[in-house]
């Protein structure tokens, strides 16, 4: 009988393959046929690391299976055990592995080889459409359309620093299937049926303790609203604004560009609200006179302020006096420098609409938020994501649920967290070496840094001319609908170290003409 070594690499001789279910890559002199002598000297551990980082993207070391022990790589190769240590956490870093305790070291996503990294996107198919030619000078010299985010998306580049942007490699596909090999054990047929618009109850209870747990708020499950992401949540809360006869918002400025172009599709009129080192102008929010505003308050994009003490204190009066804050809880998880700060509608529950997602978390790919409201829009709004979809698809909400309650969700946090602080120290340090005129603005959480610059500096000519070289970044002026000082907004978290530095480098070489 032929057995299938497919998941085996590098197997002694008579030694039994282990199940296919359980993929071990057996340390030995033939594992991955590496030769320490072909490493240059004192680049042991870059040697190492990119050896495995290639045969993890090539598919010679699968995703689930379990790399040697240390030691025992260590001794096979003849280096020090620090040489491996240091090539394992460097993968763990990137995402790409992920320690198991006693499990082990096990691979959990693949890996961009050195040269696909950085190379031209592949020839499309013979049947596809002819791909989009985009002037980079035309497309920064012209105020930024509906379809902006779309159409810098599809353009090719080096390096990408587009703020919003979460590691992807990073993605949990381990703790995924294990979670979904759960879910798909225990259905019967009736879960796979339509399930209710507002979510399925275990992804609603598993939503709630996750909030309890890490936003101070306290919120029964049935309250909660399970949608598309935030984008969804907003169009939901739109329509049950205009309903109740408001029709005005106010937006933090500087404040997310995507955010007021998708209140502005859905015919709200959007008021610019100024924005300090302290959050909002609440003095200046007042005299707006909206009825409601949307905040970032926990990480205010792109600035990275936090609402402070006292602003809260005076945005709590001014929703005594009618106001309705819509909260977006964006990048609130992602804090490395500062303490914790409570969701607003924790304190608020009555006077704030709060909106979540798993978009940074895990992945935009699996479309999943959620959205709490005051008791007097909710059947305004479950009415408005019936209309729209009836509901999430089912099977990811279970999985996503299982993912919360069995821990794995936390675990990738704190994993997260260790890489993104690496990560921005490296960006941190690249514009200190490379643009050190810059003011580095939002560095103690969320996934970007603004840089602010000389006030002769035209940013969405800076823009264009790094992006032309490949290195995508967004000018803060799309973020300002009033004048704001020239600046960069920079994302980091998607890159690797050399990869951040090399942009940033970039960058400083068309600012200073290089």
């Amino acid at each position: 009988m032929s057995v299938d070594r497919s998941i085996t690499v590098g197997a002694d001789r008579g030694r039994t393959p282990r199940p296919a279910a359980e993929p071990t890559l057996n340390a030995g002199a033939d594992f991955l046929h590496l030769d320490v002598g072909q490493a240059p000297p004192g680049g042991r551990a870059t040697w190492l690391t990119d050896r495995l980082r290639r045969a993890i993207a090539d598919g010679v070391i699968p995703i689930g299976s379990r790399l040697p022990a240390s030691r025992t790589l260590a001794a096979d190769l003849g280096v020090s055990r620090g040489v491996v240590v240091e090539a394992y956490q460097r993968l763990m870093e990137d995402g790409h592995v992920a320690g198991r305790g006693r499990a082990g070291t096990r691979v959990v996503a693949s890996a961009l080889t050195a040269t696909n990294a950085v190379a031209e996107p592949a020839e499309p198919p013979e049947d596809a459409s002819p791909a989009r030619v985009v002037d980079p000078a035309a497309l920064f010299r012209a105020a930024p359309g509906t379809d902006v985010f779309d159409t810098v998306r599809t353009i090719p580049a080096h390096i990408d620093l587009t703020p919003g942007v979460p590691d992807l490699a990073a993605f949990p596909r381990a703790d995924w299937l294990r979670a979904e090999k759960v879910v798909l054990g225990r259905l019967v047929a009736a879960d796979l049926g339509y399930g209710d618009p507002c979510g399925t109850p275990a992804l609603r209870r598993a939503v709630a303790g996750w909030l309890a747990r890490n936003r101070g708020i306290t919120v029964d499950p049935a309250e909660v609203i399970v949608t598309t992401g935030v984008s969804q949540a907003l169009g939901l809360l739109a329509q049950a604004l205009r309903d109740d006869g408001v029709t005005t918002v106010g937006v933090e400025d500087p404040g997310s560009l995507g955010v007021r172009q998708h209140l502005d599709n859905w015919r709200l009129t959007t008021v610019p609200i100024p924005v300090d080192t302290a959050g909002v102008r609440v003095d200046e929010l007042t005299a707006s006179g909206v009825p409601a505003v949307m905040l970032t308050p926990a990480h205010q994009f792109p600035t990275g302020a936090v609402l402070d003490g006292e602003r809260r204190r005076q945005l709590a009066g001014w929703t005594r006096a009618g106001g309705l804050v819509i909260e977006d809880d964006y990048d609130a998880e992602h804090r490395y420098d500062r303490p914790p700060v409570p969701a607003l509608r924790a304190t608020l529950p009555e006077r704030v609409c709060y909106a979540g997602s798993v978009s940074k978390l895990l992945a935009p790919a699996l479309r999943i938020g959620w959205l709490l409201v005051p008791r007097r829009y909710r059947d305004a709004v479950v009415a408005a994501k019936r209309n729209a979809d009836l509901g999430n698809a089912v099977l990811p909400q279970l999985v996503l649920a299982e993912l919360i309650t069995s821990g794995a969700f936390e675990r990738q946090l704190r994993l997260l967290r260790r890489r993104h602080v690496r990560r921005r120290d490296a960006m941190t340090a690249a514009l200190a070496r490379h643009l050190p005129e810059a003011t580095v603005h939002g560095a103690a959480a969320g996934l970007h840094l603004t840089v602010t610059l000389d006030s002769g500096v035209v940013d969405t000519e800076l823009a264009a001319a790094a992006l032309a070289r490949g290195v995508k970044v967004q000018p803060l002026s799309w973020h300002c609908l009033r004048p704001y000082r020239p600046g960069l907004v920079l994302g980091y978290a998607a890159n690797t170290a050399s990869a951040i530095d090399a942009g940033i480098a970039t960058v400083a070489a068309v600012q200073h003409g290089g």
